[in-house]
């Protein structure tokens, strides 16, 4: 009987075990700031291993996968520019098409295929671009994807492999995305930002007095008073003891949530007003 329990369990352990072997092609990432443009790229690393690489095991003029395995991906956290064309922030496919003397890279919106599509829908392509190979001097064993920044402006994809290099340049925003955030800074605190640091005071047991000043600057800047804002400054007057000031601004906040149709609002308020008027 011991032998049989053992032998299952042996079994059993062979049957659950995973075998761990090295991957032909593997996967590789990559994370690059430009400027202030984050790209990353993934993908895996197929290797020569004594093959000729281009023109045979990738034959010219056919869609590549630009690596192995899954699609190779290209992240953007800001729209760029190829080409004078924009390719918007987002997650895309890299294929190719490699010939003697042009590489195609095409950017594809969608990017969860093994390989290549079956057939390329052209609506799903971003951006097509066209640039020139170069011959380099020393080989490349592993197929490598880099992202080599020029300046804070722009930077290059170069695909690598055997001896052939396809750098394609693209430009980001990082001018028009540091005067936004300059001016946005410059501009002082939002009404949120104000908003976000009364009810702190107040939900720390900090400085009461100081959060109904910030809570009440943030529903000042504010085109229309939301419900919220006006309920947090009900809840701040009621706990300084200003009773009569707390439900005058319940009661606008009831008016407002109760034109949003926010029941919860609603009930929230009616609740305070009824305690606080009370003797």
């Amino acid at each position: 009987m011991k032998k049989v329990i053992a032998l299952t369990v042996l079994y059993s352990t062979i049957a659950f075990a995973q075998v761990k072997t090295p991957q032909p092609s593997p996967k590789a990432s990559l994370t690059q700031i430009i400027g202030l443009t984050e790209v990353v790229v993934e993908y895996s690393r197929p290797a020569m291993k004594g093959r000729k690489v281009f023109g045979e095991l990738v034959p010219f003029g056919k869609l590549w996968r630009t690596g192995a395995n899954f699609n190779t991906t290209v992240s953007f956290s800001d729209d760029v520019v190829i080409e004078s064309k924009t390719l918007k922030a987002g997650k895309y496919a890299l294929f190719t098409v490699p010939k003697i003397d042009t590489w195609e890279f095409v950017f594809y919106k969608e990017n969860d295929n093994w390989g290549t599509p079956e057939v390329l829908d052209e609506s799903k392509v971003a951006l097509r671009a066209v640039v020139k190979p170069e011959i380099t001097a020393k080989s490349t064993e592993a197929f490598t994807i880099a992202v080599n920044p020029i300046d804070v402006n722009c930077a290059t994809i170069d695909l690598s492999w055997e001896r052939s290099l396809a750098s394609l340049k693209f430009d980001v925003p990082t001018y028009k995305t540091a005067m936004a955030s300059i001016e946005k800074t410059l501009a002082g605190p939002s009404a949120n930002d104000y908003y976000s640091a009364g009810v702190f005071f107040f939900t720390s047991n900090g400085d009461l007095v100081k959060a109904l000043e910030y809570v009440s600057k943030g529903i000042s800047m504010s085109k229309d008073a939301p419900f919220w804002m006006l309920r947090q400054k009900s809840l701040i007057q009621a706990k300084l003891g200003d009773k009569k000031g707390a439900i005058e601004t319940a009661k606008l906040s009831l008016a407002a949530a109760t034109e949003a149709k926010n029941a919860d609002y609603v009930k929230m308020n009616n609740d305070s007003i009824a305690e606080w008027s009370k003797k």
